[in-house]
């Protein structure tokens, strides 16, 4: 970043445990790949490649090394793990990660049907020998709508205590279900219980494919809140929505802090107060 002489809210560096921006990779072209990492890196702690989508890239290693020579992390979507656990293939599922050198894992059980319980056993085996992220919430929005706040906290301390480093919160690609609605909009009263209960941001990646989610989730949890399943062309406007350095967060500080004034189960305009 260019020294300005601009006040801008403080970011944390790389290698970075809070303000990471995870990338999804659904699959774009080898050089979009390249050209993005090699332009971008110091904005980008990991890119996840989504879904089932590393068993059809064509050029899978390519990109890998890329990452590699740029010190951006990866790792492959839960959906593959809950496929390899569909097939009780759980042996050829480490056989494919650590074949290309992968260190993170991440476990859901948004797909298939299994218990938050028997997730967090996974967790905790996996965790022996790997970074596991989990994901809490349902990739079907009918599901997910059944899913109540109580019940999302509860999975997200079951699985930082089986050994999750990082808890992602379902959203899609698409924005339309586990944390928030199907028209798009987010479920806050998921969020309100999240901060009410405690639990450590710095524990929490919140998915946020859209601009819109990215802009609310900084103004609720600061320029430094970990957010994924950014589009690789949001890599630089991401970075320029936590510096306050365009309209949508353009009033943000250094330091953001969410107030207790709640209105329901809807967040109020006020209570989100900004301070130089």
């Amino acid at each position: 970043m260019r020294d300005t002489g601009l006040n801008l809210p403080k970011r944390s560096s790389k290698p970075r445990g809070n303000g990471l921006t995870v990338l999804i990779d659904n699959g774009i072209p080898l050089q979009l790949f390249q050209d993005t990492i090699n332009s971008s890196e110091a904005y980008i702690d990991f890119v996840k490649f989504g879904w089932g989508t590393a068993v059809v890239t064509k050029h899978l290693e390519e990109k890998i090394a890329c990452l590699q020579e740029n010190g951006v992390n990866f790792f492959f979507g839960g959906t593959l793990f809950e496929k390899f656990v569909s097939q009780k293939k759980l042996s050829d599922f480490e056989k494919f990660i650590q074949k290309h050198g992968c260190q993170y894992i991440e476990i859901s059980n948004g797909t298939i049907d299994m218990t938050n319980r028997e997730k967090a056993a996974y967790i905790k085996e996996f965790a022996k020998n790997f970074t596991v992220f989990s994901e809490v919430g349902a990739k079907d929005s009918d599901k997910s709508l059944h899913q109540n706040a109580s019940q999302w906290v509860e999975w997200i301390l079951e699985d930082i205590e089986a050994g999750s480093t990082k808890v992602i919160t379902e959203a899609r690609e698409s924005g339309t279900s586990g944390i928030c609605q199907s028209n798009g909009e987010m479920r806050m009263e998921i969020v309100e219980k999240i901060l009410e209960t405690g639990i450590d941001l710095q524990k929490m990646i919140f998915e946020a494919p859209s601009k819109k989610l990215q802009t609310a989730f900084i103004q609720i949890a600061g320029p430094n809140v970990n957010l994924a399943n950014i589009p690789f062309s949001d890599a630089i406007p991401l970075e320029t929505l936590r510096l306050g350095l365009r309209s949508d967060t353009f009033s943000l500080s250094e330091r953001c802090l969410m107030t207790k004034e709640y209105k329901g189960n809807k967040m109020s305009a006020d209570s989100i107060e900004f301070f130089i």
